[in-house]
């Protein structure tokens, strides 16, 4: 795909690579060149396997290493690349384009956070020191955001700001679990990344990427509609899904071993196997929170 522009995007399976044009401008929570740079020439999303998501385990060495080896081999310059890490599918990828105006944003989105899911405010997992911080659990959620304007620095990073909140606002509204309290996530325990890439040779200029403004907006729009895309399409994360009723209750620590106890405590014969039966077959269904509709299709 071509956004407006022409920023050159293609996958290979493993990764997805954003070819950039001189002089784009590119703000990036990467290891690799991360921070605001004017130099860099490619972007990149690569999917890690499960046996390479240890940093003791990747080539290299080191996640840094690593990732200077993944641009090499994609045939880029690792001083003028930057990219990021994920153990999502690149196939799973979605993506979301809005104009307004002169105005184009695209966002390209790979997610999954059943593994990883946290709320800003969950207690530590780890307190680094000179680097060492050990390896977070998988589950990430990537974003690739081209703005079709000239965008200064401090604008670059309220875009990051917006982003983020939209994210959040899927997680939300999903009512995905934090796999570290009993809170909805808001991200990833602290493992999603994102790259923005604007364009100073745009004739459009702007400075303010907050909710009031079109660029804000349309960040939003297609952040929400990407990383909704990604979360269904990598783990089926989606509203039908969280119509069960374990799944919602599941971050209170209360699942079919516990409906299975209280039921065994009542009085008469209780069969575990014919009584999970039955839970399992109305959790899904609107309204199966009501006690006496679980107890009729156990009893039948």
């Amino acid at each position: 795909m071509k956004p407006q522009g022409g920023d050159r995007i293609y996958g290979d399976g493993t990764s997805i690579v954003a070819v950039l044009p001189p002089g784009r401008t590119v703000l990036s929570t990467s290891w690799l060149n991360g921070g605001y740079r004017e130099d860099i020439h490619m972007v990149f999303n690569h999917h890690l396997s499960e046996q390479a998501c240890r940093s003791d385990t990747l080539e290299g060495g080191s996640i840094d290493a690593y990732l200077r080896l993944t641009a090499s081999r994609l045939g880029f310059d690792p001083d003028r690349s930057t990219g990021m890490l994920t153990k999502a599918d690149m196939c799973n990828a979605a993506v979301a384009s809005h104009t307004f105006r002169a105005l184009t944003v695209t966002a390209i989105v790979t997610g999954g956070i059943e593994g990883n899911g946290g709320r800003a405010g969950d207690p530590a997992s780890f307190y680094e020191e000179n680097g060492d911080f050990g390896d977070p659990p998988g589950g990430t959620i990537n974003t690739m955001l081209f703005i079709g304007a000239s965008l200064p620095p401090e604008t670059m990073a309220r875009v990051v700001m917006t982003a983020t909140e939209a994210k959040a606002t899927v997680l939300q509204e999903l009512m995905a679990p934090s796999c570290y309290s009993t809170g909805i996530a808001t991200g990833s325990g602290g493992t999603d990344m994102i790259t923005v890439i604007s364009d100073p040779s745009h004739p459009l200029v702007l400075t303010n990427a907050g909710k009031h403004a079109a660029l804000g907006e349309l960040i939003a729009r297609c952040v929400r509609e990407a990383t909704r895309n990604a979360l269904a399409r990598q783990t089926d994360l989606c509203p039908e899904s969280q119509q069960n009723m374990l799944v919602r209750l599941g971050r209170f620590g209360i699942g079919e071993d516990e409906f299975w106890e209280a039921a065994a405590a009542l009085p008469g014969e209780h069969h575990r196997e014919m009584f999970l039966a039955a839970l399992r077959g109305v959790v899904s269904r609107p309204g199966s929170c009501c006690g006496h509709r679980l107890c009729s299709a156990y009893h039948r």
